[in-house]
């Protein structure tokens, strides 16, 4: 048996918002499903409300939707410039599509399983971008900024928006994001006839069907299953000791889904190399969060709400700086059964910005937290309530719920509450799924490029595909049609 340690044992909220990252890897998580034989219901849509600075407008996906805005919010030259930019980046897409991430494995396999097998189609895909997309393509690890200033993108606009979308796909601004996760995006969403789609039931929807696929073949689900540490036996990892006591023996591999630096903290410290330790506590972590959750009668609020909400307050001072850039998530706005008749429920936080500095070594029952948690918490109400508008009210919400990096960190058991890693591309690079210790391997968001959903769903496959053999993976994308 293979024991995953689930150190995100509340992933059934239905409740919790779908950001930039969530949505670009649906495409990714329906391979999943595919593979697993469940299916996933979800209702289709194409717009989210965006307030900026200078204003507001309904941002949709689509080729030619966005022109509008341009010509409202960018400089003469918007429009030009941004077809520039997607006449200079889509044929590049060829590239980074060519190759189905389920393909990957972390051994010498690859080669058959994605090397060999799409060959062809990556070869088909250099040839139909020319010259110019071939050498294009060559840029696809490097930070998208790069593609951009070699555009001569000048348009401020253009170029927050863009940080934006950078920043909620991956953590960091367009000067440390890979072009290739930057292309793969812009390719699935400025496209004619592109729509989003939300889970039915919430993401808890998500995590269900995923429970589902994996009893279908076998697997165990063990929750509230808290691990102690990962048990090393002759020089390898042979299983996990539990909090209860119970020992847990692996018969392949040990998988930890936590993040490195908690990783870490399951670990003799005598088994773990001093070059991988460094390598760990030197690595950059992504600020934490503020979240609000709240529920609110639906009576007087209007009916075309929108299920998403994406609050900038100030463009100069970046999309990375705290208190600065909201997200707010109705859900039940798409799946009403999310909430009671006639009710609301709605997530906002500040996405990977809040400080934990802040809040280090504070008592959670003291009057300093409590004020420091009302002070903080102002920048979302603020959102909500500019978003929302006429017809709520702070005071007739029935839930109110504030969560702050200590909460982040107390019931994700996430180090410090961070985010993840902010490895910048071109930079460094991530350390990968392997460990120094044999039969030790790690998937999650701090071994693989990107944040949150995506980077988890893509480190899970690869490490699963690299405990099977070549032959069973190479079945499974037969029987999935990839």
């Amino acid at each position: 048996m293979i024991y995953l340690e689930a150190q995100l044992t509340r992933l059934r909220s239905k409740a919790t918002n779908l950001t930039l990252a969530h949505l670009c890897s649906l495409v990714f998580n329906q391979e999943v499903l595919d593979a697993l034989g469940v299916s996933l219901p979800c209702v289709k849509y194409d717009s989210w409300m965006v307030y900026i600075p200078e204003g507001e407008f309904l941002s949709r996906i689509g080729p030619t939707e966005f022109f509008k805005d341009l010509e409202k919010y960018g400089t003469p030259n918007a429009v030009q410039e941004w077809q520039k930019l997607l006449d200079g980046i889509l044929p590049m897409s060829a590239a980074a599509m060519a190759l189905p991430p389920l393909s990957i494995r972390g051994d010498f396999g690859v080669l058959s399983t994605a090397a060999a097998r799409y060959a062809p189609s990556l070869l088909k895909s250099f040839v139909q971008m020319g010259p110019q997309g071939a050498l294009g393509a060559t840029k696809l690890l490097r930070p998208f900024s790069e593609v951009m200033d070699s555009l001569e993108l000048k348009d401020p606009f253009i170029r927050n928006w863009v940080d934006l979308l950078s920043f909620l796909l991956a953590g960091v601004k367009t000067n440390g994001i890979l072009s290739a996760e930057m292309v793969y995006m812009f390719a699935e969403w400025y496209q004619p006839g592109s729509c989003l789609e939300y889970p039915l039931h919430g993401t808890g929807a998500v995590v269900d069907a995923l429970v589902q696929g994996m009893k279908k073949f076998g697997g165990r689900l063990s929750l509230g299953s808290h691990v102690e540490k990962i048990v090393i036996e002759n020089d390898r990892a042979s299983g996990v000791k539990l909090r209860s006591g119970q020992f847990v023996r692996a018969k392949k591999a040990v998988i930890s889904n936590a993040s490195m630096w908690d990783t870490l903290k399951l670990l003799p410290k005598e088994v773990v190399p001093k070059s991988y330790l460094d390598r760990v506590n030197t690595t950059p972590q992504c600020e934490s969060f503020m979240h609000l959750h709240l529920g609110f009668d639906a009576e007087g609020i209007r009916e075309d709400l929108g299920i998403h909400h994406i609050v900038v307050n100030d463009w100069e001072r970046g999309v990375d700086a705290d208190q600065n850039v909201v997200l707010i998530s109705i859900p039940s706005v798409l799946s009403p059964d999310l909430a009671p008749p006639g009710k609301h429920v709605l997530h906002a936080y500040l996405p990977g910005t809040e400080p934990f500095g802040l809040w280090e070594g504070l008592d959670r029952r003291s009057t300093e937290y409590k004020n420091l948690k009302a002070e903080r918490s102002e920048v979302m109400w603020r959102a909500v309530e500019r978003a929302i508008g006429a017809g709520f009210s702070r005071d007739k919400c029935e839930v109110k719920l504030v969560g702050t990096p200590l909460t982040h960190q107390r019931f994700l058991r996430r180090n410090r509450g961070t985010y993840g890693p902010a490895i910048e591309a071109g930079k460094n690079s991530f350390p990968g799924h392997s460990t120094p210790i044999p039969q030790l391997y790690c998937c999650g968001d701090s071994t693989f490029p990107g944040i949150g959903v995506p980077a988890v769903a893509a480190s899970g496959a690869i490490v699963a595909n690299s405990l099977v053999s070549v032959s069973q993976h190479s079945q499974l994308l037969d029987a999935i049609g990839i």
